[in-house]
């Protein structure tokens, strides 16, 4: 049996207006490609991501960094209270065969930074953080994309997904 392809999306709980519709963009997308929705099952960008693939009939783990049943976003169709706070930042990028990154606060940092650690995934970021090295470079931290489209693309294609 082959397993449906996994992406997490990861982004802020408090999020912009367009780091939002980005993100319910990517969910709606991800889910018509058949794709395995994680993210943290809060506000802000995971609720986003959880409306735009649970609209489009997709399948949507929040992965909860308490035990909270309160505190979850509407449109997760399962939810992994995982009680161990922001550690489950590592769970839910370990769980994914890519990550997608939308905006950036310090958790969604500490996301990009141990997806990199993980290492052997496709890593897609859209209006986050851009990482310099010592010297004030850019550092090849994750593919760029400048609309949802294309960071759906390039993290599928870049999973080894037909498109």
């Amino acid at each position: 049996m082959t397993m449906p392809i996994q992406v997490a999306v990861c982004g802020p709980r408090d999020c912009t207006p367009a780091d939002a519709e980005n993100a319910r963009e990517i969910g709606r997308l991800l889910a018509e490609h058949g794709v395995t929705v994680l993210c943290g099952g809060g506000r802000g960008v995971m609720a986003a991501v959880a409306e735009g693939a649970s609209a489009a009939g997709g399948l949507v783990i929040g992965i909860r960094p308490d035990t909270d049943s309160g505190s979850i976003c509407a449109g997760l169709s399962a939810v992994l209270y995982t009680g161990i706070g922001e550690a489950r930042n590592a769970i839910i990028v370990n769980s994914g065969d890519a990550v997608i990154v939308v905006g950036g606060s310090w958790g969604t940092l500490s996301e990009l930074a141990l997806a990199n650690r993980r290492g052997g995934i496709p890593i897609v970021t859209i209006g986050g953080w851009q990482i310099l090295d010592a010297d004030g470079n850019p550092m090849e931290a994750a593919v760029v994309a400048d609309s949802p489209e294309a960071a759906v693309t390039e993290a599928l294609t870049r999973a080894g997904r037909r498109l």
